[in-house]
């Protein structure tokens, strides 16, 4: 709390400087009365404020180097010069009131001066920022407002486009697009079987899969022009001849109704749009799993890419996902039961995402448990170890995942595992093997991406050189000119051998003419 009578400095950022105003000398408790908080908002009445000094910002960059500056909690060197040349020396008895906690605590550890955040302060600072054009001189409400709008724009572009997280966001997308496509076909399927159903009802006894279910639906449309010819191709699309064959006889005595040609057309092409979408879905699961490998390699051999994806999507990011302990992996998913079980004094939720890994079916009841605390300690390690590695391998994953099998074995059979310790030991030896070998990758394909940019650049450069009219005479000019500056001595050694003086040669000399005078005094010799 401020004390009884205090002068009191606040710092106030804004997108055209820094500003340092003084509070005059009043009571703290009279600050928080109803009737000055509304004083706030008239210029008039707010006369307790008094600008010190102010620090302009000398160019958009410069300003945007600040705001970066402050949203960190680092002292910027303009700030610095501002603070110590306009505060009292005495550091003891300064009081300076700032509006970001982050940047008040760096403040007072670099600068040593008392800082104090809230209450008052906040209540001093949106009558300045209310106010702010009027107190400094030759700034308008109307430039000020574009300053905030120009540095808004570029400090959001910054963020942007230097977001640590980008990857991480291309998976979060993927892995949420992903589960999406899968409800969509469900339902899209679900249609063409129950629409497609009416005029061939047996067809869904020989087929499960959604995908191959539209395509035969794509394929036979009228089940009356079903007939030998088009076994071969029925056998490609169910992969097996007996399947194909009773699909045949079903056709031939099936109990479906007819329906009309336009009805068949809007079947296949839904059909078609089902299957489109099957085929998207899968080539984005193998995006998927390119881009975990890439970002996470460990998580992902161990639990998989689309669990790996999906605690991606619960967390964030992978750094937040690193950050997390066992527990909270264990329950990612389960925020909601978590806290209804918390309310109600009921059994907490043992797990959710991580419930869809294989292990956790692979166990046995009693077992689900255990092992599910045991994965999510992996987990949190494999985060862990691919967020802060420099150069990430599956090498860890693969050990971790190979201790996890163990677990399981042990829970069955009681066979001791091996000990943590051994088998990091062991993949840190196998890590730094291929670690060295992925760097000599990459520093191959380094080399031979310059190699590549050379050459455009050198075939850009001929080009131009082509475009802008250059002929072959001007190269051989060009060519001539070159062993000019190689043939400047020879002239100067002719003289002293016989004797004859040459005429002095111009900065600048054309080839043609320097040979023509360098022969004349040795022909006349």
């Amino acid at each position: 709390m401020v004390a009884a009578w205090v002068l009191l400095h606040v710092l106030f950022e804004h997108a055209v400087g820094y500003a340092l105003l003084a509070l005059k000398e009043v009571e703290e408790i009279s600050l928080l009365l109803p009737q000055v908080e509304q004083c706030v908002l008239n210029l008039g009445k707010y006369n307790m404020i008094r600008l010190v000094a102010f620090c302009p910002f000398a160019s958009s960059q410069v300003a945007l180097e600040n705001a970066n500056a402050v949203s960190e909690g680092i002292v910027h060197e303009d700030l610095r010069l501002l603070l110590e040349t306009n505060l009292p020396s005495k550091k003891k008895k300064v009081l300076l009131g700032v509006g970001d906690p982050k940047i008040g605590a760096a403040i007072q550890e670099e600068l040593e001066y008392t800082c104090q955040t809230g209450g008052v302060i906040a209540e001093i600072l949106r009558g300045i920022r209310l106010h702010f054009h009027n107190l400094v001189k030759g700034l308008t409400d109307l430039s000020a407002s574009k300053a905030q709008l120009g540095l808004g724009h570029s400090y959001s572009r910054a963020k942007v486009k230097f977001n640590v997280n980008q990857v991480d966001d291309m998976i979060i997308q993927s892995i949420s697009l992903l589960d999406q496509l899968d409800k969509d076909i469900n339902t899209f399927s679900m249609r063409v079987r129950e629409w497609y159903g009416y005029h061939f009802p047996e067809l869904v006894k020989f087929v499960n899969d959604n995908a191959t279910y539209c395509r035969l639906a794509q394929f036979i449309g009228n089940r009356k022009e079903l007939n030998e010819d088009k076994l071969e191709k029925l056998e490609e699309l169910t992969m097996d001849e007996a399947k194909a064959k009773a699909i045949l006889d079903a056709s031939r005595a099936s109990m479906g109704m007819d329906i009309s040609a336009i009805d068949l057309i809007n079947i296949e092409s839904f059909s078609s749009r089902v299957v489109s979408l099957s085929e998207y879905s899968q080539s984005l699961h193998t995006y998927l799993r390119s881009k975990m490998s890439q970002v996470a390699p460990s998580l992902s051999a161990l639990i998989g890419e689309a669990v790996g994806a999906r605690f991606f999507a619960y967390a964030g990011s992978l750094t937040n996902l690193a950050k997390y302990p066992a527990s909270t992996v264990k329950i990612l998913g389960a925020e909601k039961a978590l806290f209804k079980a918390l309310k109600t004094r009921g059994n907490t939720p043992k797990y959710e995402l991580i419930f869809h890994s294989t292990f956790i079916g692979l166990a046995a009841a009693k077992n689900k448990g255990r092992i599910s605390r045991y994965l999510a300690n992996k987990c949190s390690i494999a985060s862990r170890i691919d967020c802060f590695s420099e150069v990430p391998t599956s090498v860890f994953g693969e050990e971790l995942r190979e201790q996890v099998e163990e677990r399981l074995s042990f829970y069955e059979t009681g066979e001791v595992p091996w000990k943590n310790l051994d088998v990091m030991k062991e993949a840190m030896v196998q890590a730094e093997e291929v670690a060295v070998e992925i760097t000599r990758k990459l520093e191959k394909k380094e080399k031979k991406c310059l190699k590549k940019e050379k050459k455009r650049l050198a075939v850009l450069a001929l080009m131009s050189s082509e475009n802008n009219g250059g002929t072959p005479e001007e190269c051989d000019e060009e060519t001539e000119e070159k062993p000019q500056k190689k043939k400047k001595k020879r002239p100067q050694e002719a003289p002293q051998e016989n004797g004859v003086e040459d005429p002095p040669i111009s900065p600048l000399p054309k080839p043609k003419k320097k040979k023509s005078l360098s022969k004349e005094p040795v022909n006349e010799g």
